[in-house]
């Protein structure tokens, strides 16, 4: 049984397709009144229309059928043709026996399961990570898990701005301090020093250091932009100081990122695929699809009804208008839209397997620059553009509604938002009472963690992607409400009682459904499998969040409804502390796929 929803609507579009309708009529949900039914069939009235039927009667004739399935309890026809569904006890108790057993915890593989790399994270080498790579690297990770927990082969790629101006800032600000360093002297080749000359604080500091100075000075500007020239053509000195910036880099975004339990399988960066450039260019040109504009090589990507001009009030407006990309500027550089395409090439020809899509999990602000590179690809004959897909997402905005700033005005470091979230969670669990007086601080410490970390990405994930949410600490971090403090400690309750149940000596047994309460929870867990399909197909973590969250609120109410462990029945005891473990195998892999960790004990 892959689960009740699926062979519901499996049974009722077989019913639709035996009278000659179509089988998209059988679809079946969850019913909205559960004191009614268990599931519901709104199919019949739309297929009764389109035959010019009676639709209570169709529905009827659909029920009839379903009532032959042993594991329909009921199926009724209601209103103008709704049909009303209950599930036997003996189905519902299979599915919680399957959701306790199997290795998805009652969800199933993806019938096209895709070899994929989600590009997510994209932090500036040498610049801190602020709160505004929160989203997408909570839900590019979230994303990984989701597709490879459902038999996507995944690769998650980092993609680092390593090649920009900021390289060159750097270069030129560090020859400023220390202009005796080896790496300054044209004519030596090397061999260079393994260790940076520079830590991440010195990087932090001279990146807006030198921005300022160019920003007032056009001759410090060109001064930075010669050294990226110089740093691209592969001046070794350049290069090198280039490979101890990242470095450097990626060990602190590391530590931001463990915080966050974000991981990546590839660390490459614009620079890694410099060597592809020239080679990509020239294939623009020769298939006649780049053209020299005043020094500059682009690639027109506008198709028919974009760039129509269209006169208004005197002026001249372009209706739909799409900007071409440029390949190559005025002066020899290369930007985003070049690297990105160099590194869809990079992929298309050496990760194994080969990418059958890619997701960039980006700001929905940069969804004009996804467009012009997914159509660039196609037309080089890169990759299919239906196979390249934005992932974008809104902002995080503070209390004023705009995107979340220090009370200096500037961006909050992602560090500083972890430490933060930290703080708050030692303070949140200690008014709760939440720890043991026993235990340990390394264990206390451990929890305040994993409270934080629900608080961070829960808070993050639970909203819709593609909307902007408030940053507010203090009701992240509480254990009540809709919050991953909350879920961490319904998911912490259902161990407790089961590891109390194992020292007492208490067995788990055989899986039987009578209680009202008992039946709403394995509803519940049935929808897992759909809850995970969903969120797949259309790249949105928050619908996983809601089965999670309502899975936990299930269990609550079920714990406030029957005694499990205190139940002197030893064959109803059993068959509770069996739901009960299959409610923990679900919560474990729901909250595995957001990346939140659960602690032992709370």
């Amino acid at each position: 049984m892959a689960s009740l929803t699926k062979d519901l609507t499996a049974a009722a579009s077989a019913a639709f397709e035996a009278l000659g309708f179509e089988a998209r009529w059988g679809d079946v949900r969850r019913s909205d009144k559960p004191e009614f039914a268990d599931f519901q069939c709104n199919g019949a009235m739309g297929a009764a229309k389109s035959a010019g039927k009676n639709p209570r009667e169709v529905a009827g004739d659909v029920a009839a059928t379903l009532k032959a399935y042993p594991f329909v309890l009921s199926a009724e026809v209601a209103g103008p043709g709704f049909i009303n569904i209950r599930v036997s006890d003996e189905a519902l108790a299979e599915r919680a026996i399957n959701v306790l057993t199997s290795e998805l915890a009652g969800g199933e593989p993806a019938a096209d399961p895709k070899v994929t790399v989600i590009d997510f994270g994209g932090p500036n080498v040498a610049k801190p990570m602020h709160v505004g790579h929160l989203r997408s690297a909570v839900i590019g990770d979230t994303l990984v898990r989701l597709l490879r927990f459902l038999g996507d082969h995944v690769t998650g790629d980092t993609h680092l701005g390593d090649w920009g101006l900021q390289m060159g800032h750097l270069v030129t600000e560090l020859y400023d301090e220390q202009p005796d360093l080896i790496y300054f002297d044209a004519s030596y080749e090397g061999p260079y020093p393994e260790e940076p000359p520079v830590t991440i604080e010195d990087l932090a500091r001279m990146y807006p250091a030198a921005s300022a100075k160019a920003k007032e000075d056009p001759a410090r500007l060109e001064r930075s932009q010669k050294a990226v020239a110089e740093l691209q053509a592969g001046r070794p000195g350049y290069r090198a100081l280039l490979k101890h910036f990242i470095d450097v880099s990626v060990a602190a975004l590391k530590v931001d990122y463990e915080f966050l339990n974000v991981h990546f399988d590839l660390w490459k960066g614009e620079s890694d695929v410099d060597h592809l450039i020239p080679g990509l260019i020239e294939k623009f040109k020769a298939a006649d699809l780049a053209r020299e504009d005043d020094g500059a090589w682009i690639v027109d990507i506008a198709r028919e009804g974009e760039n129509v001009p269209v006169e208004k009030d005197g002026k001249v407006n372009l209706k739909n208008p799409m900007p071409p990309i440029m390949l190559v500027n005025s002066r020899g550089g290369t930007g985003y839209h070049t690297t990105d395409l160099a590194t869809i090439e990079d992929r298309m020809e050496n990760l194994e397997p080969t990418p059958e899509l890619m997701l960039y999990v980006v700001d929905q602000r940069q969804a004009l620059h996804f467009t012009q590179v997914f159509r660039a690809a196609e037309k080089l004959g890169l990759i299919d553009e239906g196979h390249l897909e934005h992932i974008g997402f809104g902002t995080v905005n503070g209390p004023d509604g705009k995107p979340f700033k220090t009370r200096e005005g500037g961006m909050l470091r992602l560090a500083d938002l972890n430490a933060m979230a930290l703080e708050e969670a030692q303070r949140k669990i200690t008014e709760a009472g939440k720890l043991p007086d026993d235990m340990p601080e390394d264990e206390r410490l451990d929890v305040a963690k994993k409270v934080a970390l629900a608080a961070l990405r829960f808070s993050d994930l639970q909203n819709t992607r593609t909307g902007n949410y408030v940053f507010d600490l203090d009701r992240f971090t509480s254990f009540e409400g809709k919050t991953g403090p909350y879920l961490l400690y319904a998911a912490v309750r259902v161990k407790s009682l089961l590891r109390r149940a194992q020292e007492e000596g208490l067995e788990q047994g055989e899986i039987v459904i009578g209680h009202d309460a008992e039946r709403a929870l394995v509803l519940q867990l049935d929808g897992f499998a759909l809850a995970l399909l969903q969120a797949r197909e259309k790249r949105m973590p928050h619908i996983l969040c809601e089965h999670v969250y309502n899975l936990a609120q299930a269990f609550s109410a079920f714990y406030a409804a029957v005694p499990i462990a205190s139940e002197t029945d030893p064959a109803l005891r059993a068959s509770r502390l069996s739901l009960s473990a299959a409610v923990l195998n679900q919560l474990e892999a729901g909250l595995g796929i957001l990346g939140i960790k659960i602690p032992e004990r709370m």
